[in-house]
């Protein structure tokens, strides 16, 4: 078994579901569930044990990143991913396209794969779907994502075809590797903004039977209701019995968006960015720590949230923490956003299992509009 995704229930009024998803290695994650992002192997000023503490079961780390520095082959000498960060939970490993992508000047895609210079060191590298599959095998992912070709908003539909064609190949390559490793394999659906190439590449990967089926190639500059078009158009061509991942994708009105179109799994940098940087999502919308007017403030960041911050320490020491860059309050800050997270994920499946998920929502996006600094 690579992976058991069981649908519990669905909302009557939307096509948001809550279900389990069981790893091979018996880890259990409800959905619909959010990842925190642990790029280089640990999610950024807090400890594997405060991330399984929040309640998460499930991290994303970066293959890309992991092969520059320390190296996949290190990481599998000293007992694989798991052992290296002493996490005892899953992890989904991005192929490292998307980073690729964002190397401009820096690469070069052929049919083959993707060359590409170090952003560290200038080095040359090259990667292709099966050195893709390799150093997410050695990295001991339980999800390992396909090599996938990413393409910038706006693009020139021709453009987005072709690396609609390339994404799809890859992932054949990349299925015909996983036969002799062990992580479970999603394909990534491509098309940019364009209906068409987006039912293209899912039937295309839904084709090659795979665990699971990622939306990629958002959030890359496109408007918000361009993104929940194509959103609109991609779900319904992935199967109904297998998990469905929107990448990168992560403010919780994105989410809640997701959700209530039948998306299962997300991860974003966003809620531990936004904590390094003084910004706190709340039950009553998303503060701006630094704003002078928190400066003599007794409260806590958030009275309905029982995070260590907000049972410990009032906004007015927060405040001082960040502006004075300690990395305390980045802990802090960080624990907060993501116990938030958590919160509107195991709310989100409340909703889902009474029936009340277009409720839920409603209210949802007035606190979020009518208080947000």
């Amino acid at each position: 078994m690579a992976i058991d995704f069981r649908i519990q229930h669905t909302d009557i009024s939307t096509s948001g579901r809550c279900g389990v998803l069981t790893l091979s290695r018996g880890v259990q994650i409800s959905t619909p569930c959010f990842m925190p992002v642990g790029t280089r192997g640990v999610v950024k000023s807090v400890s594997p044990q405060e991330v399984w503490g929040l309640g998460y079961r499930m991290v994303l780390c970066n293959a890309y990143h992991l092969y520059l520095r320390p190296g996949h082959d290190v990481v599998s000498r000293l007992g694989k991913l798991h052992h290296f960060m002493n996490w005892h939970g899953g992890i989904l490993t991005d192929s490292g396209g998307f980073q690729v992508f964002s190397l401009v000047g820096l690469r070069k895609v052929t049919s083959e794969g993707v060359e590409f210079r170090s952003h560290i060191d200038g080095s040359t590298h090259f990667f292709s779907p099966e050195k893709s599959m390799e150093v997410q095998a050695a990295l001991g992912s339980d999800i390992a994502m396909c090599l996938d070709d990413v393409v910038a908003y706006p693009v020139e539909k021709h453009v987005a075809a072709q690396a609609v064609d390339r994404t799809y190949e890859w992932a054949k390559r990349c299925a015909a590797v996983q036969k002799t490793v062990d992580p479970a394999l999603f394909g990534i659906v491509q098309g940019s903004t364009f209906p068409d190439l987006r039912q293209e590449s899912a039937e295309g990967l839904v084709s090659l039977d795979l665990d699971g089926y990622a939306i990629g190639g958002l959030s890359v500059g496109e408007p918000s209701d361009v993104m929940l078009e194509v959103l609109e158009t991609t779900v319904p061509f992935i199967p109904q019995r297998l998990p469905r991942y929107l990448m990168g994708v992560g403010t919780p009105v994105d989410i809640l968006d997701g959700v209530v179109r039948g998306v299962d799994m997300f991860d974003c940098v966003l809620p531990t960015r936004n904590a390094r940087n003084g910004k706190l999502f709340t039950s009553f919308g998303s503060i701006n720590i630094r704003n002078a007017r928190y400066r003599d403030d007794p409260e806590p960041v958030d009275s309905k949230c029982s995070c260590e911050l907000c049972s410990n320490y009032s906004r007015s020491y927060l405040r001082h923490l960040i502006q004075e860059k300690e990395i305390y309050g980045h802990r802090l800050s960080t624990i907060h956003n993501l116990a938030f997270y958590q919160r509107l994920m195991a709310d989100l499946r409340e909703a889902i299992r009474e029936g009340k998920l277009s409720t839920y929502y409603g209210q949802f996006l007035a606190r979020m509009e009518d208080s947000n600094d």
